[in-house]
C-alpha cells in the first residue's frame, strides 16, 4: 500500500477514534455513575430498616421494663392488664411472663400457655445472656407469619418476654423497595430471615445484582438489601440520556480538531519540503562583536521563512514542526547550502567566526560530521571558523558518541559551543562532559543587570566559572550600553545583541560588514538611574 494511502487511512482511523473516544468514557462513566447512585439507594434503604428495627426493638425492651410491676402477681390478677399493654401498644403479637421454661402468664392465652420452645415453635437460643432476641419464622398462634421474639430472664429463673409482629417489618421493606424491585431481609440474632421483594432476582444483559449489607450499632441485627440488575440498568440509562447530547458535541468537536490537527501535520511537512524546493527560506545573520579586537569577530546565522505573499513565519513554529515530523535534517542541511551561497559574496579576514544552531536529531544523525565537513569546505577559500551551537537538550542523548562527534570536528579547527547556557538542567556536567570552547550566556541572565554597582550572583557566578575553566564568554540578547559595560568590565569578551547590530539579510550584511564591520563599537553614556543598596 503506497506510504499516502496509509497515512490517509490512519488519520481516518484517528478521526473516528477520537470521535468514540468520548462515547466510550461517557459509557463507562455513566455505568459507574449509576451503580454509586444504586449503592447510595442501597446505603439509605437499609439504614431506614435497621432504624425501624431499632425502634421497634426500643418499644419492645420498654415493654419488657413495664412488665416488671406484674412480677410474682398470680395469671388471674394480671391477665386483663397484660391483654391492654399488648393490645394498646403497636407491634406486639403478644406479651407475658415466664417461669423457668414454662409461660406462667400470656396476654393471649392466659394461665393456658405451654412452654416457651411450643410457643416459638423452636428451642430457645443458648446465648449465656440474661436479654437476647431472635427473629423466628412464626409462632404458635400465628405459625405461618415471622415475629421476633425478645426475652429478659431473672436469676431466679423468672422472666418476661415480648413477642412483635413481622408483619410491620414486612410493611415497612414492602413500602421502601417494592417501587426498586429490592429484595430485603432482616435477621435478629442470625435467627430466621423476614423477607419481602421477589424470591429471586436474575441477572439482566450481564448485569450482576449487587447485594449490601449492614448490621445495628446497638442490637443484634443485621439486613440485607439485593438490587435488581433491572434498577442499575435503570440508572444507567437515565445517566446516559443527560449525557448522551453532551457526548455528541464533545465527539463532534474532537473529531474536528483531530481533523485539523492531521490536517496542519501533514502540510506543514509537505509545506517546509515546498519551501525549500521554491527557495523561502533565506538565512539573516546576527554580527558578533569582539572587546578584545574592537570590531566583529563574527556572525551568527539565523534561519528564515517568508511565504510568496509576503508573510513571515516564525522560526519557533516551523522549527518545533521541523523537528516533530523528522524533516529538520533535511531543513539543516538546507540551511547549510544557503549559508555557503552567501558566503561565497563575503570580504572578511581570515578567522571570521560563523555560527550555526545545530537540533539535537541532525547532531545524533549519520550524516551529521559529513554535513558539517561538507559545509567547511564549500567555505575554505575563505578560512573562517565554523562554530556549532548547540542546545543542553541536543546533549541529552548518547552523550558519548555526540562527544566522539564534537571532538573529532574540533580536531579539524570547529569551535563547539552551548547556546541558551543556564536555561537546561545539567549544564554544569555538560562543562565537564563535553568538549567546548565558549559558551553563550542566555538573555534572560543579561537582563537581570541593573545597574554596574548591583551584582547579579547567578550571571557573575556563570562568568567566573567559565574563566575559570578557561572558556570564552558571549553574551546574548544585549541592548542597552549598561548591559554591555557589566560584561566587558566582568572579561565577557563576545558581545550579540541589538546593541551592537541586529539581524540582517545577505546583502545588508555585506554592506554593513564593509561599511562598520571593521569599525570599533562607540559606546553610548547611560542616562539609566544608577541603583544603591539601601
Amino acid at each position: 500500500m503506497p506510504p499516502q494511502r496509509k497515512n490517509r487511512d490512519f488519520g481516518w482511523l484517528l478521526i473516528v477514534c477520537a470521535g468514540l473516544l468520548p462515547l466510550v468514557l461517557g459509557i463507562l462513566c455513566t455505568a459507574i455513575e449509576a451503580r454509586h447512585t444504586v449503592s447510595q439507594q442501597q446505603i439509605s434503604t437499609a439504614n431506614s430498616l435497621l432504624t425501624q428495627a431499632e425502634k421497634m426493638s426500643d418499644n419492645a425492651w420498654d415493654m419488657i421494663t413495664q412488665l416488671r410491676q406484674y412480677h410474682y402477681q398470680p395469671c388471674a390478677k394480671i391477665e386483663d392488664q397484660l391483654q391492654r399493654a399488648g393490645t394498646l401498644n403497636a407491634y406486639f403479637r403478644s406479651v407475658g411472663l415466664l417461669s423457668g421454661e414454662n409461660i406462667s402468664c400470656s396476654s393471649a392465652f392466659g394461665l393456658a400457655n405451654g412452654t416457651l420452645t411450643q410457643m416459638m415453635m423452636q428451642p430457645p437460643p443458648i446465648t449465656g445472656k440474661a436479654w437476647w432476641s431472635i427473629s423466628i419464622r412464626g409462632t404458635y398462634g400465628v405459625p405461618n407469619r415471622p415475629a421476633v421474639v425478645f426475652v429478659r430472664q431473672l436469676p431466679d429463673t423468672t422472666g418476661f418476654w415480648a413477642v412483635i409482629d413481622g408483619q410491620y417489618l414486612m410493611d415497612f421493606m414492602h413500602a421502601i423497595g417494592e417501587s426498586r424491585g429490592y429484595q430485603m431481609s432482616l435477621r435478629f440474632s442470625g435467627g430466621a430471615p423476614i423477607t419481602s421483594g421477589p424470591a429471586d432476582i436474575e441477572p439482566e444483559l450481564y448485569l450482576k445484582s449487587e447485594p449490601y449489607q449492614a448490621e445495628s450499632s446497638r442490637y443484634p441485627i443485621s439486613v440485607n438489601v439485593t438490587v435488581p440488575a433491572s434498577e442499575l440498568l435503570k440508572a444507567w440509562r437515565q445517566a446516559l440520556f443527560i449525557f448522551l447530547p453532551m457526548a455528541a458535541i464533545f465527539s463532534i468537536l474532537l473529531m474536528v480538531l483531530t481533523a485539523n490537527w492531521l490536517r496542519r501535520r501533514i502540510s506543514w511537512a509537505d509545506e517546509i519540503r515546498r519551501a525549500m524546493r521554491s527557495r523561502q527560506f533565506s538565512v539573516h545573520y546576527q554580527p558578533v562583536y569582539s572587546t578584545e579586537i574592537e570590531r566583529c569577530k563574527g556572525a551568527e546565522a539565523l534561519l528564515r521563512w517568508q511565504l510568496p505573499n509576503g508573510e513571515m513565519i516564525r522560526p519557533d513554529i516551523f522549527i518545533s514542526h521541523a523537528e516533530s515530523e523528522g524533516i529538520i535534517v533535511q531543513l539543516t542541511q538546507h540551511l547549510l547550502d544557503l549559508m555557503a551561497e552567501d558566503i561565497q559574496g563575503w570580504e572578511v579576514e581570515p578567522g571570521f567566526h560563523i555560527g550555526l544552531n545545530v537540533a539535537a536529531e541532525h547532531l545524533q544523525h549519520a550524516d551529521f560530521v559529513q554535513d558539517i565537513q561538507r559545509f567547511a569546505r564549500r567555505i575554505k577559500d575563505k578560512q573562517m571558523v565554523v562554530t556549532l551551537e548547540l542546545t543542553e537538550r541536543s546533549l541529552i542523548d548518547d552523550g558519548e558518541l555526540v562527544a566522539r562527534k564534537l571532538r573529532y570536528l574540533q580536531s579539524h579547527g570547529m569551535k563547539v559551543a552551548i547556546d541558551d547556557f543556564g536555561t537546561g538542567h545539567c549544564s554544569l556536567s555538560y562543562l565537564l562532559t563535553f568538549p567546548l570552547d565558549y559558551l553563550k550566556i542566555d538573555r534572560g541572565f543579561i537582563n537581570a543587570i541593573e545597574g554596574l554597582e548591583v551584582e547579579t550572583p547567578v550571571l557573575d557566578a556563570i562568568i567566573n566559572l567559565c574563566h575559570k575553566l578557561k572558556l570564552d564568554v558571549l553574551g546574548e540578547g544585549v541592548e542597552t550600553s549598561l548591559q554591555y559595560e557589566y560584561l566587558r568590565q566582568r572579561g565577557v569578551v563576545l558581545i550579540q545583541g541589538y546593541y551592537y547590530a541586529r539581524p540582517m539579510d545577505n546583502d545588508r550584511l555585506r554592506a554593513w560588514l564593509n561599511e562598520q564591520g571593521r569599525q570599533p563599537l562607540l559606546v553610548e553614556e547611560s542616562h539609566e538611574p544608577e541603583l544603591h543598596h539601601s
